[in-house]
Order: C-alpha cells, then sequence, then structure tokens
C-alpha cells in the first residue's frame, strides 16, 4: 500500500491521521506542508482552491480530510 499523509503538526486532525496509521504498522511517507509550495499546490488543486489538511493519498486515490472510521474502511478494503 502507498499511503501519502499531507498535514501540519499543528493540525489535531493530522496528528490523529498519523496515530492511526503508525498504530496500524503501516508504511507511510508524511508531507509537511508548511513552508512547502508544492504539497500546497497540490493541497490547492485537489481541494478546488482550499488547503484542506489532512490529505490522504493512497494507491494513488486523494481522501480529503478523512476521519478515522474513514481511514478504517479503506485500508481494509
Amino acid at each position: 500500500m502507498n499511503i501519502k499523509l499531507y498535514g501540519a503538526d499543528w493540525c489535531s486532525d493530522c496528528v490523529n491521521a498519523k496515530s492511526f496509521l503508525h498504530s496500524k504498522g503501516l508504511d507511510f511517507e508524511y508531507i509537511v506542508i508548511t513552508k512547502n509550495n508544492s504539497a500546497i499546490e497540490f493541497l490547492e488543486k485537489v481541494n478546488k482552491g482550499k488547503r484542506t489538511i489532512p490529505v490522504i493519498v493512497i494507491n494513488g486515490k486523494t481522501y480529503i480530510n478523512p476521519g478515522i472510521k474513514q481511514l478504517i474502511k479503506i485500508i481494509t478494503e
């Protein structure tokens, strides 16, 4: 499973998503958006101009601010 998590350490939803992925033993790339222009451009592209986080890309499919319930569903598919 190829997972990228776009977020920031000041975002509680991002911290929760990171903790959840760690608890499941999943490897993922954590991309901090702070002062990262290419990450911010990606966020704005997938969020219709907004910078909503976390954004998680799993096997090429983008999920915008998924909750833990949704993440459980995604990783068990």
